[in-house]
């Protein structure tokens, strides 16, 4: 991989190459063997994808058909604004790819995406722990110090 990335809409044709990052992006963060994202959570969350009367998007980022990352983001009205906002809910990218620009590439992709969408704010959640991309995001955006709490119901 030489860092000559490009970004764009995934395309139907996509799914097996999406579906390992898919997975990556879910062992990375400890949901690999979590029941409630089983195949038909993967199958709907790709389905929704490919609907364009959807708010939840996703790019992939690849060189010469390899696909080495992935972002999915969605819009939704907020209180503090009255256009759209975009929240980029997950992002990763290959071990192999890590460090060269692939998760920058990305971030910039959901940063035009959201512009031409005419949303004023993308925002996203890490885990605090997460150094390395947290390297990135404080060259990229502001840390506004929000602690997120979450509760299934």
């Amino acid at each position: 991989m030489t860092g000559d990335w490009q970004v764009r809409p995934v395309r139907a044709g996509d799914f097996i190459a999406w579906l390992p990052l898919w997975q990556g992006y879910n062992a990375f963060y400890g949901r690999a063997g979590d029941s409630a994202l089983g195949e038909d959570i993967t199958n709907t969350t790709w389905e929704r994808f490919l609907d364009p009367a959807e708010p939840v998007h996703a790019l992939v980022a690849g060189e010469g058909g390899e696909l080495a990352g992935l972002a999915h983001y969605l819009y939704h009205r907020s209180t503090t604004r009255i256009e759209m906002t975009c929240y980029l809910q997950d992002l990763y990218t290959l071990e192999s790819a890590r460090g060269q620009g692939v998760g920058r590439a990305l971030v910039e992709g959901v940063f035009a995406a959201a512009r031409a969408a005419g949303a004023r704010r993308v925002y996203w959640q890490t885990q605090a722990g997460n150094a390395r991309a947290r390297k990135l995001y404080d060259q990229v955006a502001d840390h506004l110090g929000f602690i997120t709490y979450s509760r299934d119901l």
